[in-house]
């Protein structure tokens, strides 16, 4: 591998930015396709799929064969609320490799004895993200599950601005006209709060907090595995 493709593959891992490397297998010539750059590439639709599924693999191009090496950041999920569902979701965010992350300010249900082993972080939203936990980006997922308005509310608006591929929020629908309200008000454009996912989760029908946390898991898995997303500016 070139000297320059390698650090820049470095520079798009560390900047937790996906790429894939395209190396011909007739002549071996290889360059590297950011995500940004899809678009202007003629094997977008094949690197679209291969930028969803996250996988590497062979492919058929113009030029012959050719082997796709995906570069995509490891998702994290971080979850609003210290709640029954988010315990419910630990395990299965653990065999899904999803980097779970809760936090709750409310030192009442953010305990270790009942998140063993999870990064749980009791502070409020805007403190933990001004500190101890990493920055929101693309490949992050938030799920706001207090009910609580003074937790939710700054952390959807931090997920907003992030960015994030997935946000979801707990709640009726009227819970969430109210939300989408306060949410206005900050300056937050319709089109902006129409990408939180409220009431959250697939309407599975579920009423358990298991069966809550595995259809909040399933629409995050789905968004994750559509066509890559525009950069948002």
């Amino acid at each position: 591998m070139r000297a320059d493709i390698l650090a820049a593959l470095n520079e798009e891992r560390a900047a937790r930015r996906a790429a894939i490397l395209v190396t011909q297998i007739p002549d071996g010539s290889q360059r590297l396709v950011r995500e940004s750059e899809i678009e202007a590439d003629p094997l977008a639709d094949t690197l679209r799929k291969h930028f969803a599924s996250g996988k590497s693999g062979l492919v058929e191009t113009g030029e012959g064969q050719a082997f796709l090496t995906v570069q995509v950041p490891p998702v994290r999920l971080v979850v609003i609320g210290a709640v029954h569902i988010s315990q419910a979701m630990a395990p299965m965010a653990a065999a899904l490799d999803l980097a779970l992350t809760v936090i709750d300010p409310r030192t009442a249900f953010a305990t270790p004895e009942r998140f063993p082993g999870i990064d749980l972080v009791a502070e409020w939203p805007d403190t933990a993200f001004a500190g101890p936990v990493p920055p929101l980006d693309r490949y992050c997922a938030l799920a706001a599950l207090t009910h609580d308005p003074k937790i939710d509310d700054p952390a959807l608006a931090a997920g907003l601005r992030a960015g994030c591929f997935y946000i979801g929020a707990l709640g009726s629908r009227k819970t969430h006209a109210a939300r989408v309200a306060r949410l206005g008000q900050t300056g937050f454009t319709e089109a902006e709060i129409g990408r939180i996912h409220a009431p959250i989760g697939l309407p599975t029908g579920a009423v358990s907090p298991a069966e809550i946390a595995l259809s909040v898991l399933s629409e995050i898995v789905a968004e994750l595995r559509r066509a890559p997303r525009p950069e948002v500016a």
